[in-house]
């Protein structure tokens, strides 16, 4: 292949990875069609089929992506040694809830990702070697948190910020709300659970 040809090649793929992000982010993997990357990236159809086999395959690049970066702002926080328990928590919690209403099918991305190759689950090396751990350490043997398996504090992170978002469309439909009230209630959250959290930590 030509130089000439290969930066073509190089800066059609951008283009429809460009567009696919755009779509999934703003309407999510169901409602968005090859047929909308296509025209969103200025392509005919039959040229996104040539680089890319399917919509699965796109959505697969773009969440990678997606987790990658936010795995990288989950180290910076987590390996900080500077900040407080409270506030780790506090910075987790709402940079876990900020991600998830950018783009609601990552849980769901996530989930399946861990399913089928639990060994490499980035989260779980990213809590377990941190600096955030070795905090929660020494407070339980100093005395200034109730002893507690670190991995059940990863646990309620984890579990009380995602929950929400993988349950969607059933507390949308039994409590009537619209998307927008919904980001409401989950911003309401980014206050909640860091204090549930840390309650939980606290000495009787």
């Amino acid at each position: 292949m030509k130089k000439k040809d290969k930066e073509n090649s190089s800066t059609t793929e951008e283009k429809i990875v460009i567009a696919a992000r755009k779509l999934f982010t703003q309407k999510g993997y169901e409602a968005t069609k090859t047929r909308d990357i296509a025209e969103e990236a200025g392509i005919n159809l039959a040229l996104l089929n040539y680089y890319f086999r399917s919509k699965e395959k796109l959505f697969e690049i773009i969440m990678k992506e997606n987790v990658g970066q936010f795995m990288q702002v989950i180290a910076d926080i987590v390996n900080n040694e500077v900040t407080t328990i409270d506030k780790k928590i506090e910075l987790l919690v709402g940079n876990y809830i900020d991600m998830l209403t950018r783009l609601p099918d990552m849980p769901l991305f996530v989930m399946n990702h861990i399913k089928l190759a639990p060994e490499r689950s980035e989260l779980r090396q990213r809590f377990m070697g941190s600096h955030f751990m070795k905090q929660i350490q020494v407070a339980m043997k100093m005395g200034e948190i109730t002893t507690v398996n670190p991995m059940n504090v990863m646990m309620n992170i984890v579990a009380l910020t995602i929950f929400p978002f993988v349950a969607k469309p059933m507390v949308q439909n039994n409590h009537g709300l619209t998307a927008e009230q919904f980001n409401v209630l989950m911003q309401e959250r980014k206050k909640l659970i860091p204090k549930w959290i840390t309650a939980i930590l606290k000495t009787k």
